[in-house]
């Protein structure tokens, strides 16, 4: 992709305006705690310290919004307390020296940029606290001041946790819905399955829907009963729905057989959709009458046999077991042992510092992101003090807020900062010259801004950009400044700080397009892995864990998924790389999605534990987890991976075989099918290039 067109297209997704469902009340609280402790802040403090409290506050809210599953009040008041520690430590240093603060200021920001390797709601509040921390260290005058300053920021964000507390807005909504997801996700796979039976499937959903089980201990003992255990009910049902849709394992392609079984998944759709609606309302479970009889229709044994009956019956008890959890009730989980639990606060610093220690390395996108960011923050500093304009800290303040680790977001937010910049004081300017609001007046214009932008912010950057600059041009006009000392210079230093954002990207950047090959090999050696785990429980029954196979499929979710946002960032990158072909990656993909789903359909036909080893399995196993790690440094190193190791345990006289006839055999060669598709791809050479 050319530059010029990169830049259209990330101009472009910065200024869409997202259709989206909105959180009027959750906003309404957050806008009612930045109402508080301005109020508070005016009338006991002065304007100064009122300034500082609703910053506080303010990004405290932010904070809250995050794509995150701790608890909220954890997230604001972890943003409150570190951003008063950062404003009261710049205070200390930045009074008596320029230079200091300088350094002071490259420290924390490329401490901030590392967060990213924590993840990115806690690469976000570090943004912020940096970008927040240069405007409230120029407020206080004295140390006596800055530490007052910082216990109103603090302040602001204790106010916030309180309220999320004492006010909760559909408490357990995010899980419910979460967890909702993955079962409609089945639900729309098992009607996708009547009329495909190699329809592919995202495991997005349940991805976030396990990250969402994840809980803290305090949770685990008051989460509602429904939402503990459906979604290992879910991954269960997966490989269950795929097999018995699928003609190599299950019914034949034609005939009573496969009428059956479509309506049998679009019976398990329409309970799925049921059990789903249930668990998002917290409502008892209403189930089509149809769906039931289907389910339960005694002469399904008379038109299936073999594994496709094994599979339907499976199925039945495992909706079964999907609706009896659905129902809401009273039980509690008491039992943290039982849960998925989440670290504490304390517990997490050893596992970010890490996460951050991994990253400090040549290569490292997050180390490259650090660096980035403290150039252009330090530049944007320098250059502010001297361009001649006052508030010299809006032009670092636009370079941390936009700047990401990927080139699509970083350019899209810095587009979508200054047009939003450019709406927001403009409209606030309007205002401002019609009302001549005085300091309660623009402490309420305030608030109205920042429940607008609450409301809106899910819509997009450029939206809630909007109610941002006009949120600090009313809480300035609170203290006295007057329009025309702030917005000349805001808009002037916003479009600096994103074109020194814009610009450190193109002369350090972090391009994803070089890392594709290596993003693929990773999928390749997850998928291989999952695969061999799955045959181990063929080869010992009696002695295999159950919990090899769970570890190796969510090692390969994470590498596909890895995958898929490695590729939907390279899309967007002005960059030509002489590796892998466009449709060369997709059809390594598609091959390598066929070889997990191959995999989940020998999963769905465990052995039971006193059965005999399968003859020939274990071999299979062995020679596809080596074939697959060889082929994934094949891949790296930009060979075509061979599969004569598998074909020849395959083809040999010892080759393995299920007591249902076949079975094993068929999906077995369906998965050497698989890899041999990714060759293929591997070896195409067109013209087009990443």
């Amino acid at each position: 992709m050319s530059w010029l067109r990169a830049l259209k297209d990330t101009a472009r997704s910065g200024l869409t305006v997202e259709r989206t469902r909105l959180e009027p009340l959750i906003a309404l609280r957050a806008g009612a705690g930045l109402a508080l402790v301005i109020a508070f802040g005016l009338t006991f403090l002065g304007p100064g310290s009122a300034a500082s409290s609703a910053f506080g506050a303010f990004m405290a809210a932010v904070a809250s919004f995050q794509r995150s599953w701790r608890p909220r009040p954890v997230l604001a008041l972890a943003s409150g307390l570190t951003l008063a520690v950062s404003t009261f430590i710049g205070y200390l240093v930045g009074s008596s020296d320029t230079l200091a603060f300088l350094a002071l200021l490259a420290l924390w920001t490329f401490a901030s940029g590392m967060l990213w390797a924590a993840g990115p709601t806690a690469g976000v509040i570090a943004s912020g606290n940096v970008a927040i921390m240069l405007v409230t260290v120029t407020l206080p005058t004295s140390v006596a001041q800055a530490a007052g300053h910082a216990a109103m920021i603090a302040a602001g964000g204790v106010v916030q946790a309180l309220l999320i507390v004492l006010f909760p807005v559909r408490r357990w909504g995010a899980q419910r819905d979460a967890l909702a997801d993955a079962l409609a996700a089945e639900a729309d796979y098992a009607r996708r399955l009547r009329h495909d039976p190699a329809a592919p499937f995202d495991p997005a959903p349940l991805m976030a829907a396990r990250a969402a089980a994840t809980v803290t201990r305090r949770q685990a003992r008051s989460r509602p009963a429904e939402l503990h255990g459906a979604r290992g009910l879910a991954e269960r049902l997966r490989p269950v729905l795929a097999s018995l849709a699928d003609p190599a394992v299950g019914a034949p392609a034609e005939g009573p057989a496969r009428a059956r079984v479509r309506e049998l998944l679009g019976a398990a759709g329409s309970v799925l959709d049921a059990a789903a609606h249930a668990i998002r309302q917290g409502e008892p479970v209403r189930l089509p009458a149809p769906a039931l009889a289907v389910l339960k229709s005694p002469d399904t044994p008379d038109l299936l046999d073999g594994a496709a009956l094994r599979a339907a019956r499976r199925l039945a008890a495992l909706l079964d077991d999907v609706l009896e959890t659905a129902e809401p009730g009273t039980g509690r989980t008491a039992d943290p042992a039982e849960s998925m639990l989440r670290p504490t606060l304390p517990g997490l610093v050893p596992l970010v510092a890490k996460a951050v220690r991994e990253e400090l390395r040549p290569g490292s996108p997050v180390l490259r992101h650090a660096l980035r960011v403290t150039a252009v923050a330090s530049a944007g500093y320098l250059l502010g003090h001297a361009l001649p304009f006052g508030h010299a800290y809006w032009a670092p303040m636009a370079a941390v807020m936009v700047m990401r680790p990927d080139f699509s977001q970083t350019y899209a937010r810095a587009v979508a900062r200054f047009g939003g910049t450019l709406v927001g004081v403009a409209v606030a300017t309007g205002i401002v010259q019609l009302a001549h609001p005085g300091m309660y007046l623009s402490g309420l214009l305030a608030v109205v801004s920042a429940f607008l932008m609450y409301v809106l912010m899910r819509t997009g950057y450029a939206v809630s950009q909007v109610f941002v600059s006009a949120y600090v041009v009313f809480l300035l006009g609170m203290g006295g400044v007057r329009w025309d000392q702030t917005v000349p210079d805001r808009v002037a230093l916003t479009l600096v700080g994103g074109l020194l954002a814009m610009t450190g990207y193109a002369l350090y950047p972090a391009w994803e397009t070089p890392r594709l090959r290596t993003r693929l090999a990773d999928w390749l050696a997850a998928a291989g892995r999952y695969a061999a785990a799955v045959l181990g429980q063929y080869a010992d029954p009696a002695g295999a864990r159950r919990a090899d196979v769970r570890e190796a499929v969510l090692a390969a979710r994470d590498a596909r998924v890895a995958w898929q946002e490695a590729a939907e960032r390279a899309a967007g990158e002005p960059v030509r790389h002489r590796g892998i072909s466009r449709s060369a990656a997709d059809d390594v993909a598609e091959a390598l999605a066929a070889l997990g789903r191959g995999a989940m359909l020998l999963e769905a036909h465990f052995p039971d534990r006193d059965r005999a080893p399968v003859p020939g399995a274990a071999a299979l196993a062995g020679a596809l987890r080596t074939a697959t790690e060889e082929g994934a440094r094949a891949v790296r190193e930009r060979r075509v991976p061979g599969w004569e190791a598998v074909r020849a345990v395959l083809d040999g006289p010892e080759g393995p075989d299920h007591p249902a006839p076949g079975a094993l055999r068929s999906t077995a060669e369906l998965l050497l099918e698989s890899l041999e598709e990714v060759s293929a791809a591997l070896a195409e050479k067109p013209a087009a290039r990443l």
